[in-house]
């Protein structure tokens, strides 16, 4: 997998705590760097330990399911995608203004289920670890930063737009691996 292909299922993955960032930014009076810094460790961190973890068990089954691994990778990009995109219809939430590690962590977690399972992909397509987790970390940092700047700033307006398009991503990524695998493509 290219850096470039990396680089956008982190930009898709990052969709998720950039739209939870924004309304994170939305419950505080005041942004400081302390709430920018904390969204950005405690996202970008869950979104990078998490493919870590789903790599390592993919791997352990990989061998299993080397003739249709392509199709899992689709099938979980897909669901992971579809579910961003009926996120993004629905009606932002209030959030806490907490920025705790009581308040932060659940958060994390949520938000990087859907790594855990690109994690799975990754251990199936033979993805070199280290580099996308650092890729998927510092993206998400990255975009969790901004999510609760522009929260503060512009309220929910960019958060339906961001969930939609990181579903929008990760779908088309998925389809990308099954026609580069069957062979439809050969980029």
């Amino acid at each position: 997998m290219s850096i470039w292909e990396l680089l956008i299922i982190a930009v898709g993955l990052s969709m998720d705590a950039f739209a939870i960032s924004i309304c994170k930014g939305l419950s505080v009076e005041k942004v400081e760097k302390k709430h920018m810094l904390s969204a950005g460790l405690w996202f970008g961190g869950g979104q990078a330990i998490m493919p870590l973890i789903g790599y390592f068990l993919g791997a352990s089954f990989s061998g299993i399911v080397d003739k249709f691994d392509h199709w899992i990778s689709f099938a979980l990009l897909g669901i992971i995608g579809i579910n961003m995109i009926r996120e993004s219809r629905e009606e932002v939430k209030k959030m806490g203004s907490s920025f705790s590690a009581k308040a932060m962590l659940p958060l994390a977690i949520a938000d990087s289920i859907d790594a855990l399972a690109v994690g799975v992909s990754f251990a199936f397509l033979k993805v070199k670890i280290v580099p996308a987790v650092i890729i998927i970390g510092i993206t998400t940092f990255i975009f969790s930063v901004i999510g609760i700047k522009i929260g503060n700033k512009f309220g929910a307006k960019y958060k339906s737009k961001a969930e939609l398009a990181g579903g929008i991503i990760l779908i088309l990524i998925g389809v990308y691996i099954v026609l580069e695998h069957t062979g439809i493509i050969n980029i």
